[in-house]
């Protein structure tokens, strides 16, 4: 087998949270109840957006969400639920290719017992 290889179970999924302790809270929800293998936060993003018939904008933490695809509707779901926002980015983005062992290990962390199992 290959180094890289096609994936048949990850997805990425984005999503953004207004401040640090969103973020982390959203983090450790989605980690602790095996819905993802990994949260990566990238702070300092600034977002321009429409809302409620204006523009907006606002400094926000990018998700970077890695989980197994049949985990996907239900990490959305609680995502939704966790998010402070009204209206939160939830983006499922196919994963194209990527290292064998680190799809299996995504594989691996997120098909333990737990919230959307």
């Amino acid at each position: 087998m290959s180094k890289t290889d096609t994936p048949d179970v990850a997805v990425v999924v984005l999503s953004s949270a207004p401040h640090q302790e969103a973020a982390d809270r959203i983090a450790r929800v989605l980690v602790e109840e095996r819905l993802a293998a990994c949260v990566s936060q990238v702070p300092g993003v600034k977002s321009l957006f429409h809302w409620n018939h204006k523009i907006e904008s606002a400094e926000e933490i990018l998700l970077i969400i890695k989980t197994h695809a049949k985990k996907a509707p239900a990490l959305t779901h609680r995502l939704s639920e966790v998010h402070p926002y009204e209206v939160p980015e939830i983006l499922v983005l196919p994963v194209a290719a990527g290292q064998r062992s680190y799809l299996d290990w995504i594989r691996t962390e997120t098909r333990a017992s737990g919230a959307g199992s």
